[in-house]
């Protein structure tokens, strides 16, 4: 049934179509405009929790002794064959290189330590003498203006060219800079591959769904607009929030993907209408009654879902709501807006400059005789049969993720090729005794005795996976002392961790565990622990919506179960693939715990579309039943009439994702294939087998 206030507002957006359509265009113009540069606003920081004890030590260090800078930026130096750094031209070179570049550059390097300093830093070369490094501090909070000192330095380094540095040396650039330096460049290259490359073949694909060109490119200039649009948002986020560009880059995916999915809807349905014998303006108006009105509970249970994120500490993950919803509400304001002006400024040109053959406007009666009707009538003819080979199939695709890992940011998520991996990878083999990211003891009070006890005691607890003794980073200021000792092996670092909290501390005295690898595996922690309350608030927000636009608890019951098994699938084929490595040589990746946050991101994200799939199928079922049908024909209704839609949804989200599958960062492409892997079998298996044949059982 159609409400009569939804058709009244879609013949006062055809009445005004002009105008409507012109506002909205200037509007998301001036949005992009003012977001042309939002990728200088955008960080690398927010990955970590800010109520931890890892990040309390941190800042107590950091706003004692000023922040380490000692990882920044590591120089690596190797000899010419047959040579040695020791030889005095070499030393020569290098030693007056680093000198000038420390006078030239005062403003962006706050100090150079290196092997060419004198012989107390012999440690800083290896036995050869043919590789020795110099650790560069940055001047910075650690966050964008660090990563833009690093930029304005990197050139004088020459690196990359074998000989080209100073005396003949090679010269490899490690440590923490470089390597946010490669995925900062990297993210930001994935999103203008997705808006760049993506738009174009989605155009394609779409002419191919309608046959028309004017159809095609309507979901795509929804698509633009939100792109736009969404910059704005997000550069107006950055005045107030630290905005990681990787939650730049989800929300691109997510608005993008969903504003060309309403489109696709949308414009299926003014087709269908137009087909039916309505004017254009009556079709304009049940266009938005019915379809917008599915696209804006669609984009309800997106936001909701998004918004469970912010249930976490980790900025990154309260970045991401922010500006997905903000993205979301903007895609579906647009297809319940622009677009349907749009529409009604074509009409019945819709199919202007397309292929005859594709471009007919299918009857109700021929989409009621078509493929997906059939599909439907065979599942429902024999549901147990349908049902327990597919539940059996995807309870396989679940058993990989008993080998689940976690990790934090590292160099082996950049590619194998990358000179900051390749240079990181070869410090820490030369070097094994350094770390650019080591773990700390921040011990606040204690006299010498108490302090000396504390350090043989975590050297007692920890010898056999730390790189040497926990020593003092610098000398006690303010009752404060850093000792520090790096980790042989990152995967140990839950149990050394809990052996340094375990260290008794003396009264008065307070014992904390910070530097990196403690916070990342706080983070980690941090986000396991709220997995069952993200979990609890996805279900019941996706149940009260689902109950709410359909009035059924077992529609609701329903939707969720589905969408938990696309959701448990496809998190066991990423840990198949992933972790354990299947696949690696094809996608040129290295198998390695999953990104903590990441995983928490595709959760989120998968299980909004997953639900917005069924808003679309369960929206076509509910109108056939409120226009009299019976169940199991209202069912065949529902995956008729949206079976091609969505198959066409899935494909269009595939190409937009699988832009990011080409990244040269393996977290991008656990969001590529993930999403890919759960499209192909919610759109397929799961909403055009598993549903009608569930449906048939429970429905009544």
């Amino acid at each position: 049934m159609v409400e009569a206030g939804s058709l009244r507002w879609g013949r006062l957006i055809h009445r005004y179509r002009f105008v409507v359509f012109a506002v909205f265009v200037l509007a998301v113009l001036g949005s992009g405009l003012y977001g042309r540069d939002l990728g200088k606003h955008l960080t690398q920081e927010g990955w970590f929790d800010d109520s931890s004890e890892s990040v309390a030590a941190s800042k107590l260090a950091d706003s004692t002794f000023g922040r380490d800078t000692d990882g920044d930026l590591i120089a690596l130096y190797t000899a010419p064959p047959g040579h040695t750094l020791d030889e005095e031209p070499i030393r020569n070179a290098v030693a007056g290189e680093l000198n000038r570049l420390l006078t030239e550059h005062p403003d962006r390097i706050l100090k150079i330590d290196s092997y060419w300093d004198g012989a107390m830093m012999s440690q800083f070369a290896d036995d050869s003498r043919t590789h020795a490094f110099a650790a560069i501090g940055l001047r910075g909070d650690g966050g964008t203006a660090t990563v833009d000192n690093y930029l304005a330095i990197k050139s004088e380094f020459r690196s990359g060219t074998p000989g080209s540095g100073p005396g003949g040396t090679t010269v490899q650039l490690a440590g923490m800079q470089p390597v946010v330096e490669g995925i900062n460049t990297g993210m930001q290259n994935d999103i203008h591959r997705a808006e760049l490359i993506a738009l174009p073949l989605v155009a394609i694909l779409l002419y191919f769904v309608f046959g028309g060109v004017i159809a095609a490119l309507l979901p795509v200039l929804i698509g633009g607009m939100t792109i736009l649009g969404s910059q704005g948002i997000m550069r107006l986020l950055t005045n107030y929030i630290h905005v990681n560009v990787f939650a730049s880059a989800v929300v691109t995916l997510v608005s993008l993907g969903l504003a060309i999915d309403y489109g696709l809807f949308a414009v299926t349905r003014f087709r269908e209408e137009l087909a039916a014998g309505r004017s254009v303006e009556e079709a304009s108006a049940r266009t938005v009654a019915t379809a917008g009105r599915t696209v804006l509970f669609s984009a309800a249970i997106i936001a909701v879902s998004l918004g469970a994120l912010f249930i976490f500490p980790n900025g990154v993950l309260r970045s991401v709501p922010l500006g997905g919803i903000s993205s979301v509400v903007l895609a579906s304001v647009l297809s319940v807006t622009a677009l349907p002006a749009a529409l009604s400024i074509v009409g019945r040109r819709i199919d202007l400059w397309g292929w005859h053959r594709l471009a007919s406007i299918r009857t109700a009666e021929q989409i009621d005789a078509g493929f997906f009707s059939r599909l439907a009538q065979f599942a429902m003819r024999r549901p147990w049969a349908v049902i327990v080979p597919i539940v059996l199939g995807l309870l396989v695709l679940i058993l990989p993720m008993r080998s689940i890992e976690f990790g934090g940011l590292s160099e082996r998520y950049l590619s194998a090729s990358n000179p900051a991996r390749v240079a990181q990878e070869d410090f820490d083999r030369m070097f094994p005794q350094f770390r650019t990211d080591p773990l700390k003891l921040v011990v606040v009070g204690g006299n010498q005795q108490q302090l000396s006890d504390i350090r043989y005691e975590a050297d007692q607890r920890t010898a056999a996976q730390m790189t040497g003794p926990f020593d003092p980073a610098a000398p006690t200021k303010d009752a404060v002392t850093v000792l520090a000792s790096g980790l042989k092996d990152k995967q140990d670092a839950d149990s050394v961790i809990a052996e340094l909290r375990g260290i008794p501390a003396p009264p008065g005295v307070k014992v904390m565990v910070g530097g990196v690898p403690a916070l990342e595996r706080d983070s980690i922690q941090s986000l396991i622990h709220g997995l069952p309350l993200l979990a609890l608030i996805l279900v019941v927000a996706a149940i009260a919506l689902m109950y709410a636009a359909f009035r059924s608890l077992v529609l609701a019951l329903k939707a969720v179960v589905m969408s938990a098994l696309s959701l448990g699938s496809t998190l066991g084929i990423l840990t198949w693939v992933f972790v354990e490595g299947h696949g690696s040589g094809l996608f040129d990746f290295t198998a390695g715990p999953l990104m903590f946050a990441v995983l928490v991101l595709i959760v989120t994200v998968l299980f909004g579309l997953s639900t917005d799939y069924e808003v679309f199928l369960q929206s076509r079922m509910a109108e056939a039943r409120a226009a009299g049908a019976a169940p199991a024909e209202a069912i065949r209704y529902g995956i008729a009439h949206t079976g091609g839609v969505i198959t066409s949804a899935a494909a269009i989200l595939i190409v937009v994702t699988g832009a990011f599958g080409f990244s040269d960062l393996v977290l991008m492409k656990y969001i590529a294939y993930g999403m890919i892997a759960a499209l192909v079998l919610d759109a397929t298996v799961i909403r055009m087998l598993l549903t009608p044949a569930v449906l048939k059982l429970v429905w009544r």
